[in-house]
């Protein structure tokens, strides 16, 4: 296995949240064909279970005077490096997790909220859904792997 980074932070919006940025939690528990459980997508697209984003994101729109505060691009998972230089169909193995790449993130009006040049900004560095290959509990600081 090679290491690639680390988890930078974990959010989550609960069934009844409907405001961004996305809540940070302590940890996630994946679910196979379920989700992240209790989180408000979970049993919805399970080839959009997860969605992870780099923060090279972050770094791209304070470049531009954008300061977001962690979550707000929707992410369940905060990576220290750059996913976008992954391929669909890739597994990252996080703890005893493994999510698979399954298409890049597109770009939401939603986002023109916080400044309207950010969704162009972000075209191809938004972030990464994931679908649950295998369950478990991921919390900031773990290790981040893909077999080598």
């Amino acid at each position: 296995m090679i290491s690639l980074g680390k988890v930078l932070g974990t959010f989550s919006a609960k069934k009844d949240l409907q405001s961004s940025p996305r809540p940070q939690v302590k940890r996630l528990n994946l679910i196979t064909g379920y989700g992240i459980a209790f989180d408000k997508f979970a049993g919805k697209d399970l080839n959009k279970s997860v969605m992870i984003v780099g923060i090279k994101a972050y770094e791209i729109a304070k470049e531009n005077d954008i300061d977001l505060v962690y979550g707000s691009l929707g992410e369940n998972i905060l990576l220290d490096f750059d996913p976008h230089e992954f391929k669909v169909g890739d597994i990252f193995y996080i703890n005893n997790c493994a999510i698979q790449i399954t298409e890049s993130c597109t770009v939401c009006k939603h986002l023109s909220k916080f400044d309207n040049k950010l969704p162009k900004l972000l075209k191809n560095n938004r972030g990464l859904y994931c679908k649950i290959i295998s369950d478990g509990e991921i919390t900031e600081q773990m290790q981040v792997k893909i077999k080598g």
